[in-house]
């Protein structure tokens, strides 16, 4: 089993900076994949961020020049540098961790952080 563990999350003006956390902790392998996702009310969870096995990271194009994911793969911390945010990035932030077998993927959640930008 694998627990995740947020934090970082908050209310912050258009422009504004936030840093969000996770912590992973268990049976987390070497071949993995850490991210981070977010909901807005009434659409589909969407890919933010990952990074790959602590080296390659992969961005969606909303978030690009502005958001920056990173690992310390001592701690099994990923973190999300979000900078100029603006009121369509307002979401609940969720960590994702992807444990890679050769059977298939193995998803772990966090509990959701709200991220609210304000106008």
């Amino acid at each position: 089993q694998v627990q995740l563990v947020e934090s970082g999350g908050g209310l912050v003006q258009f422009g504004g900076s936030l840093r969000l956390s996770c912590a992973a902790s268990g049976s987390i392998f070497s071949k993995n994949t850490m991210g981070w996702y977010r909901q807005a009310p009434g659409k589909q969870r969407e890919l933010v961020a990952a990074i790959i096995s602590g080296i390659s990271t992969n961005y969606a194009d909303s978030v690009k020049g502005r958001f920056t994911i990173s690992g310390d793969t001592a701690k099994n911390t990923v973190y999300l540098q979000m900078n100029n945010l603006k009121p369509e990035d307002t979401a609940v932030y969720y960590c994702n961790l992807v444990n890679w077998r050769s059977s298939g993927r193995y998803d772990y959640w966090g509990q959701g952080t709200q991220v609210t930008v304000s106008s």
